[in-house]
């Protein structure tokens, strides 16, 4: 990948959704392959109208690192009803 720093890492992969701060637009979401939450922003979920995720949702979670806000990982792109 020409370009990205050193250390860029990205995958996909199935996470829950720990927290969704409606208000401000953005949450943290759990898995695996990102510890300690990724940080994900209402513009990077795949759905139409107002884009907002349930506390406990399963979600499909592509992800990049270095992330953003204190998390080391930040979402790309989130699906919903990709369980």
């Amino acid at each position: 990948m020409a370009g990205m720093a050193a250390g860029w890492r990205t995958g996909t992969t199935t996470a829950t959704v720990r927290e969704w701060r409606d208000d401000e637009g953005w949450g943290v979401l759990d898995s695996a392959d990102t510890p300690g939450g990724c940080w994900a922003h209402f513009s990077s979920i795949d759905m139409p109208g107002y884009r907002v995720l349930e506390r406990g949702g399963t979600v499909r979670l592509t992800w990049e690192s270095p992330g953003q806000d204190g998390y080391e990982y930040r979402a790309v792109r989130v699906e919903t009803g990709a369980a």
